[in-house]
């Protein structure tokens, strides 16, 4: 039973950058989500089926991670910095994920994950970020219609 948020982020990393689907496998909840950076949406049977149909990671760690907790339920955002291959093409170097992680019986389990691009990084699609202008050193965006 995993009875810390941290636990279960640190036993997940770990599971991930093994391939380790049968880890992997006790970590997540039954009705498990993933969405990957190009919106693809993956059942927790086929989560656990990436490694053998390719996936392989040098590299996997999570960093700037926040921690919200609302009762049973913790929403995670954190920096995930890979270096691996997907059927032999490339992944994206680093994502920004959005987890869902729930307490029940057995503890704290994976519910969702969601993956998004982070601008500018390799492997990321070439695109302009809006900025927040509330934050410090922002510089927002304006956008105006003549």
């Amino acid at each position: 039973m995993i009875e810390r948020i941290d636990e279960l982020l640190s036993e997940w990393t770990a599971a991930e950058r093994a391939g380790d689907a049968e880890k992997l496998g006790a970590l997540l909840t039954d009705d498990f989500s993933g969405v990957g950076p190009l919106g693809f949406v993956l059942t927790r049977p086929a989560w656990l089926g990436r490694h053998r149909q390719g996936l392989t990671y040098e590299h996997f760690v999570l960093d700037e991670i926040r921690v919200r907790r609302y009762g049973d339920v913790a929403v995670v955002t954190a920096r995930n910095d890979t270096r691996g291959r997907y059927q032999g093409h490339p992944l994206p170097e680093a994502v920004r994920s959005t987890l869902v992680i729930a307490r029940g019986p057995e503890g704290w389990r994976l519910a969702a994950i969601h993956m998004s691009f982070i601008a500018g990084t390799p492997g990321s699609p070439p695109t302009r970020v809006p900025t927040d202008p509330t934050r410090s050193g922002a510089r927002g965006h304006t956008r105006r219609e003549v």
